[in-house]
């Protein structure tokens, strides 16, 4: 081994930590005394008692060079995983059964990655710290190989003919079930979940778990997610289903493979026995399916450390729903497609060979498991026979790895006129992300549609969402007409009015009702969801405050307490603004929203 380049076991505590313990993907920083944007990990937001950023360069870099010196011998590796428990505990990342549980469990396939991969120290603290503290170049630019064929001439979309069929589409995401929770725990535990038993009783001034759900860094119990279903069922009929995974609850220092095989079971027959045999469910990965959490080696890792046990279990559960051609892609690497009706194609992406919180892909980041190369072949062909094309995942393009998402981004821009419709979830908020043409970087050419969550998790309401596509018929655009947003209002239901008797507190409402919050079209005065409205939009929130904020509270799912004013709003338009993750740089050079948009407007 390098004496000069060692692999760094330090970051599997404090990196980690901090990208596993929430859904690891990144946002703009939100609150308001922020001098200039930043954009940070989801954790940030919230006060749970992580201090990752306590850890100054000098030190990090100083731990790092002992850490790796230390892990030089093999006999040494227990020793550095207990060092690494005790850093966690002392630098107040997590309490100390958290950082013990969480080290024990991902310890052994990250030191795998560790062997593979070796960085320096500069590079980990660039990571932990920012760029101010070294240069990170691991994933370092890569392409993907586009045929020799000229793109066709692009068709704007227009509208249908009035009355032209239209297909009803249910949209599920971030389930997150927890079956642990339990009514009247604490709600405002130090653990990174809470509502559950191990939770304990709330403080007088604390808050205790509602009979539905609650509104604090809680999941949701499984009679949430049946009553829910129930409701969808008798709210059909549905064309098909679109369900982009995270079916596990957050307790991720305490999982096993056993019971994410035994989540991922339940929901899947739940949704079929409520939904029945003759709805097609087409569903995808989510990062928190595996454990440990966003451990999703790429084919190349064979044995036990593979993801073959939860891949084979996905293609067991959901074979009443796929065939067996992508069945045995599924069973290979987590992806697939299939033609929904004659003219549409299904594509269901893998999106966890994207993400930065995936430590195998530091072994190797170039295009993993040949996903993106074999998307551009199955685009190819459909451009070929005329069909149009939908593409489900559950992480947002804009929040992948920069190499992944540019060559992404370069492939929605050759195949526009292939794919209509682009489709996630993960950030647990209702939100998307635009694609420019790339020569210009004005032409509006393709919106990725980022759907509410249906967790709680954090201060949510349980939501849903319905989708309006251009239906079945020749010469149809397939492109997303409308789509409505579903939530179960926990105020109301947890403790509906009058339905207390004298001197008690009132119980929860037996049988709740999912109800619509709002419809994009009326909400914001759109004549059509076309790429160029959604552009408009954008110049809208830009021009009239008030069309923001409600976009802003439309976005937490009606359950918002603040609103979004100045670095908060100029960060949430950028993030809009690009389906491709280095772009959000261009808006942190300025803390004046119009420079900060200068060059998108």
């Amino acid at each position: 081994m390098n004496a000069f380049k060692v692999p760094f076991l330090g970051v599997f505590c404090l990196f980690l930590m901090a990208t596993f313990f929430y859904r690891g993907s990144s946002v703009p920083l939100q609150e308001k005394d922020v001098g200039q944007l930043r954009f940070v990990e989801h954790l940030g937001r919230f006060d749970w008692g992580f201090h990752w950023r306590n850890l100054t360069c000098r030190m990090c870099k100083m731990v790092f060079t002992i850490v790796d010196i230390a892990l030089l011998s093999e006999t040494n590796k227990e020793r550095v995983a207990h060092m690494v428990g005790n850093a966690c505990i002392h630098l107040h990342i997590a309490d100390e059964h958290v950082c013990r549980e969480i080290t024990e469990l991902f310890s052994d396939d990250f030191l795998t990655t560790l062997r593979r991969s070796l960085l320096l120290p500069k590079e980990i603290c660039a990571v932990l710290v920012g760029p101010s503290c070294g240069h990170f170049d691991l994933y370092a630019p890569w392409n993907v190989t586009l045929p020799a064929v000229p793109k066709p001439p692009v068709k704007p979309p227009v509208p249908p003919k009035p009355g032209s069929p239209q297909s009803r589409v249910l949209f599920l995401t971030d389930i997150h079930w927890d079956r642990e929770y339990a009514e009247g725990t604490s709600a405002d535990c130090k653990d990174p979940l809470c509502c559950r038993n191990s939770s304990g009783p709330p403080g007088w001034t604390h808050r205790g778990a509602g009979y539905w759900g609650t509104y604090s860094k809680c999941d949701l119990p499984l009679r949430t997610v049946d009553n829910l279903l129930e409701n969808a069922a008798k709210d059909g009929p549905w064309d098909w289903v679109y369900w982009t995974g995270d079916i596990p609850a957050h307790n991720v220092w305490s999982q096993t493979r056993e019971q994410q095989l035994n989540e991922l079971k339940t929901i899947s027959e739940l949704i079929l026995k409520h939904l029945g045999p003759g709805v097609t469910v087409y569903p995808a990965v989510g990062n928190h399916e595996s454990t440990p959490v966003n451990s999703f080696p790429p084919p190349f890792i064979q044995g036990n450390r593979s993801s073959h046990w939860l891949y084979d279990t996905m293609a067991e559960e959901w074979a009443a729903w796929l065939p067996a051609e992508a069945l045995h892609t599924i069973r290979r690497a987590g992806f697939y497609t299939v033609q929904i009706q004659p003219g549409l194609r299904l594509v269901s992406l893998n999106m966890n060979f994207c993400a930065r919180e995936n430590y195998w892909l530091m072994v190797n980041s170039t295009d993993p498991a040949d996903q993106l190369q074999w998307l551009v072949g199955i685009l190819q062909d459909s451009e070929n026979k005329g069909e149009k094309v939908h593409i489900i995942g559950h992480i947002p393009p804009g929040l992948c790895l920069a190499s992944w998402s540019w060559n992404y981004y370069h492939i929605v821009n050759r195949y526009e006129g292939t794919i209509t419709g682009q489709f996630f979830g993960h950030t647990h908020v209702d939100e998307f992300q635009m694609f420019y043409d790339e020569e210009t970087m004005t032409r509006p050419l393709s919106v990725a549609y980022i759907a509410p969550s249906v967790t709680t998790y954090i201060d949510l309401n349980p939501g849903y969402r319905v989708y309006y596509v251009d239906g079945n018929y020749p010469g149809s655009s397939r492109f997303v007409l409308d789509h409505e947003t579903y939530i179960l209002n926990l105020t109301k239901v947890n403790h509906p009015p009058g339905a207390a008797t004298p001197g008690s507190a009132s119980s929860p409402d037996p049988d709740p009702k999912w109800t619509l919050l709002y419809r994009a079209s009326k909400a914001y005065g759109l004549p059509s969801l076309f790429p160029a409205d959604w552009n408009g939009l954008i110049q809208t929130f830009l021009r009239d405050d008030r069309v923001f904020q409600a976009f802003w509270y439309l976005r937490h799912k009606g359950h918002v307490s603040e609103p979004c004013m100045d670095t908060c709003k100029t960060g949430i338009i950028c993030f809009l603004l690009s389906g491709r993750y280095e772009d959000l740089a261009q808006c942190s050079g300025s803390s004046e929203l119009s420079l900060a948009l200068s060059s998108w407007c």
